[in-house]
């Protein structure tokens, strides 16, 4: 399962709208600041995503031979 990451523009025009409803100010644990809050962290690295070790993954620790029919 991947997660859909929240870009800088699409959070601003979320705040922008729930400001603009409210006054001015966006309350505190809104979906607005929660999405901010969501495209200000740095993207996750995929769950399969490259080696941290430098060694290749998988069985043999290389590219799996194919089976003979």
């Amino acid at each position: 399962m991947t997660k859909n990451t929240m870009s800088q523009a699409a959070a601003s025009r979320i705040q922008s709208a729930s400001a603009k409803s409210n006054g001015g100010s966006v309350p505190k644990g809104s979906f607005a600041s929660r999405a901010q809050s969501s495209a200000s962290k740095p993207n996750p690295t995929p769950p399969n995503g490259p080696s941290t070790t430098g060694r290749p993954s998988g069985k043999n620790r290389g590219n799996n031979v194919p089976k003979g029919k």
